[in-house]
């Protein structure tokens, strides 16, 4: 499970990286979306697995936030919104995530 939740996770990133700068076309913004559900329902697994430690779930809301700021960011771009803050907030959200799993604070 663990190592379908960092593969889901790496993919994730990747995918929303290439939605990002590449806005025209649509087969990256469903396959991002596609390993968000897939980081999701192994995260849960993990988490009924371990017990539900608090840490993890903290760790799992974030994750739901920055989905969501990931998403925010791409629909921004299409419209040609400002993005700015949302980068600094996806940025350190994903940072915060990365060294909660591996388990370097907390």
């Amino acid at each position: 499970m663990l190592e379908a939740h960092q593969g889901s996770w790496f993919l994730l990133v990747l995918f929303f990286l290439v939605s990002y700068f590449l806005p025209k076309q649509k087969i990256t913004l469903m396959l991002q979306r596609l390993f968000a559900v897939i980081m999701i329902i192994s995260g849960v697994g993990m988490l009924f697995s371990y017990g539900f430690p608090l840490e993890f779930i903290f760790k799992g809301v974030l994750a739901v936030i920055v989905i969501g700021v990931m998403e925010m960011l791409v629909g921004k771009k299409k419209r040609n919104e400002p993005q700015a803050m949302l980068w600094v907030a996806c940025i350190i959200l994903l940072a915060v995530i990365i060294l909660t799993g591996y388990g370097v604070i907390f």
